[in-house]
């Protein structure tokens, strides 16, 4: 469904009559949309059309088309729909005499796609303001004005409206002048002179009345093109509104997302004031002409019109958190682009309300607010307040909080971090000109509702997977159990971005790793792009041999490098994700010293150096250091660390660690002018680190067997982890094999200088400097 994704999000900048050329009504846009995966999945390029001995199997694809509509329809729980995909495929009998043109048609349809998205011109997100959004390569690009124009041929087409009704008026005018004037000379009609001027007369007074007939006609035409117009243009407005918060939800995984309401509010404002002009014109013309059914019919399409424009300018403008935690406070923002045609009077006040999946879903079948209650909520309420600085009308819900919430039955392994929820607002409005009020409602996006903090990284989860894959025009909250590859990529790496505030990106080698990791296929080597990956594999199954899941582990590198190596990953000095064979690769033609940096792949948030050191036997093998975590990185720098450790001297390719790292060298601080000598800590490998001519790990045939875990030649023993060391100058475990002192040993008071006296048995693994 990738070419259906990409081309999703451009339909609505597309002319009318290159949508009706794609999408023909033999073939709708609802059979493009519901069947996409299934229209992809088919090789219509090997057909022959000329051949009709592939008819048969023409035919079979028609009838799989058929009964996969069909499906939907019985599963879709819109009525609406549902019944507008049965008629579409009792349609599609059209094609039974010749089912090579359905295979033509869908042909042809999926290579116009193609050739549109190939082109890139064309869809640029609406902004009519000037300035666009940057390309690519950062160039701004010039703004689409077909929607602006749009609105400004409707305004003219008002002014002709009213102009062809002034005229109109004229013109009655003027016939009812020479009528008054031709009554005496019908009295009077005994003279030539008489005779002539009531005949030019009575000439006037025809062409008068063919003026009047000819321009009431044309005021009726161009109220009906301008009701049309209304449509066409509103329809897009919508779609519009509808794609804003599409990218508002997808600016949750990173995608860019420009947050700016004010050409939409300017354009609902607009046509607002065009429906109400035109129901003016509508009432002075059946005034003028009586009623008739073409009036009725535009009467109908207007007030039509106007009820969804209200009802669809409701908008959440901030987002409440999509992982909320009961008894937390958080806020949202809700703000209606129609504020300032808002009648005076009585505050419009907004309630908000939880509501689940299957309540969410129905608010579009029915449009009433749910009765049942499914969890309390705090600070509910908040009045539409218009500020005259911004030119914007919201309601803000500063202190909400959760204080419980009625769960659904799970079925399964369905845990409670899957459930979602959303915040539905709604009140009732009235627009200046207007006799009744307007129910107005709109949802937040998903949201999971946890009640301890050790369900939030699932929880996340569960939202990275919607907005990642969900579509536009969902059912609330539908969305795939498996996705391509090639898409998880793009979703992991613009999270990754996003969540880091870097401009790198990860490369081909990363995310090649990372499926090595997600499908548990460590040796190979071949292309993953279109291999399904399930929800499960993303985070409901542990990682073979480990105790979490790919994206508990995806998440801590997240954390890590967020909190700790953001510079050091946008400099490009962390290659990041790569697996043991790759590693080899890139490593073993390197000299003694020479390494690189990549993220654990055995522990969460965890960052380790992969180096070129001594083996046993005179040769070289590749070793990898105990992965540096953020605790371990809070109580002394990776730079200050890389530093320390003397048997790494290159940077991968070949760069000098003194050289790249520099900037990120803590300088010492002098001499405390109380007396306190002020330390420093350092980070060795093993004790033989201190000495640059003895190797930093021992020989694996030099230590016990269990002096080793998972990673390769990691210079720890069983009681030589950091978190097993301690010392009198510090709190925090640090990274320095040695001898483990008793908790009875002597240490000098927090309050009172060190003596150097007491310093003698641990001066190999502390440096002192004053």
């Amino acid at each position: 469904m990738a070419l259906w994704a990409r081309m999703t999000p451009q339909l609505q900048f597309l002319p009318t009559q290159t949508l009706n050329e794609l999408y023909p009504e033999t073939l709708p846009l609802d059979v493009r949309h519901y069947l996409a995966n299934w229209i992809e999945d088919q090789i219509w390029e090997d057909f022959d059309l000329d051949n009709k001995e592939q008819e048969p199997r023409a035919r079979i694809l028609l009838d799989q088309m058929v009964l996969l509509l069909q499906e939907v329809a019985q599963q879709n729980p819109n009525v609406v729909e549902k019944v507008k995909l049965q008629h579409i495929s009792k349609n599609l009998s059209v094609y039974q005499p010749q089912p090579m043109q359905l295979v033509r048609t869908v042909r042809d349809m999926l290579r116009k796609e193609r050739h549109l998205l190939g082109q890139g011109i064309g869809f640029p997100p609406f902004q009519p303001m000037p300035g666009g959004p940057p390309a690519a390569n950062g160039t701004p690009q010039p703004v689409r004005e077909d929607s602006k124009a749009d609105v400004d041929n409707l305004v003219l087409k008002v002014l002709e409206i009213q102009n062809c009704r002034q005229t109109l008026h004229q013109l009655q005018e003027d016939l009812n002048w020479e009528k008054q004037e031709m009554e005496p000379m019908q009295v009077q009609n005994d003279l030539d002179q008489q005779h002539s001027d009531q005949v030019i007369r009575q000439n006037r007074i025809k062409q008068l009345e063919y003026n009047f007939s000819v321009c009431a006609k044309k005021r009726v035409q161009l109220l009906q093109e301008a009701v049309y117009a209304l449509e066409q243009c509103q329809s897009c407005l919508i779609l519009r509104i509808k794609s804003w918060r599409w990218e508002q939800h997808r600016a949750t995984i990173g995608v860019h997302f420009d947050d700016n309401l004010g050409s939409l509010q300017t354009w609902c404002e607009q046509l607002l004031g065009v429906n109400s002009n035109l129901r003016q014109e509508l009432m002075l013309m059946k005034r003028d002409h009586g009623e008739a059914e073409p009036f009725h019919a535009m009467q109908e399409s207007l007030a039509l019109l106007l009820q969804t424009l209200v009802q669809n300018s409701l908008v959440v403008d901030k987002q409440p958190p999509q992982v909320i935690k009961t008894q937390s406070k958080f806020s949202a923002t809700v703000r209606y682009l129609l504020g300032e045609k808002m009648a005076p009077g009585k505050p419009v006040v907004l309630k908000a309300q939880i509501i689940t999946e299957a309540q969410a879903r129905n608010l579009g079948q029915q449009s009433i607010v749910p009765n049942e209650n499914v969890g309390d909520l705090l600070n509910y309420t908040a009045i539409l307040e218009h500020n005259t600085a911004s030119k914007s009308t919201c309601a803000t819900f500063r202190n909400m909080s959760i204080k419980k919430i009625k769960r659904a039955d799970r079925k399964g392994s369905e845990s409670v971090t899957e459930e979602k929820f959303a915040l539905l607002f709604n009140t009732e409005i009235t627009i200046t000109g207007c006799e009744s009020p307007y129910g107005i409602q709109t949802i937040s996006l998903p949201v999971v509702v946890i009640v301890h903090g050790s369900q939030e990284i699932n929880a996340m989860a569960t939202i990275i997977w919607d907005c990642a894959f969900s579509e536009p025009n969902r059912i609330p909250f539908v969305i795939p159990e498996r996705v391509p590859w090639k898409q998880m990529c793009e979703a992991l790496s613009s999270k990754f971005m996003s969540e880091v505030q870097t401009q790198r990106a990860l490369d081909i080698y990363n995310l090649h790793f990372l499926a090595q990791k997600i499908f548990d296929q460590p040796d190979i080597s071949e292309d993953f792009g279109n291999i399904p990956v399930s929800w499960a594999q993303f985070n409901k199954e542990v990682l073979p041999g480990r105790n979490f899941t790919f994206w508990q582990w995806f998440e801590g590198v997240i954390d890590l490098t967020k909190k700790c190596l953001r510079d050091y990953w946008s400099d490009g000095l962390i290659f990041g994700f790569i697996g043991k064979h790759h590693l080899h690769v890139l490593l073993q033609n390197k000299p003694n010293g020479t390494f690189l940096l990549r993220f654990s792949d055995s522990e969460m948030g965890g960052i380790t150096i992969a180096y070129v050191g001594p083996s046993d036997n005179g040769g070289r093998k590749i070793q990898n250091i105990q992965p540096f975590t953020k605790k371990d990185l809070d109580s002394a720098g990776l730079g200050d660390r890389i530093r320390d450790i003397s048997c790494i001297t290159h940077v991968y390719p070949d760069s000098l660690k003194t050289d790249v790292f520099k900037k990120f060298f803590t300088v010492l601080s002098p001499p405390n002018p109380d007396g306190y000598l002020p330390f420093k800590l350092t980070t060795v490998v093993n004790p033989g680190d201190l000495s640059s001519s003895t190797p930093c790990v021992p020989a694996p045939s030099d230590l016990p067997p269990d002096f080793y875990d998972q990673s390769i030649g990691q210079g720890y023993g069983p009681n030589m982890h950091p978190s097993n060391c301690t010392s009198p100058f510090m709190s925090d475990p640090m990274s320095v094999p040695g001898p483990i002192y008793p908790p009875s040993m002597p240490t000098a008071p927090s309050d009172e200088p060190i003596d150097m006296d007491s310093l003698e048995g641990i001066l190999d693994q502390f440096e002192v400097h004053h």
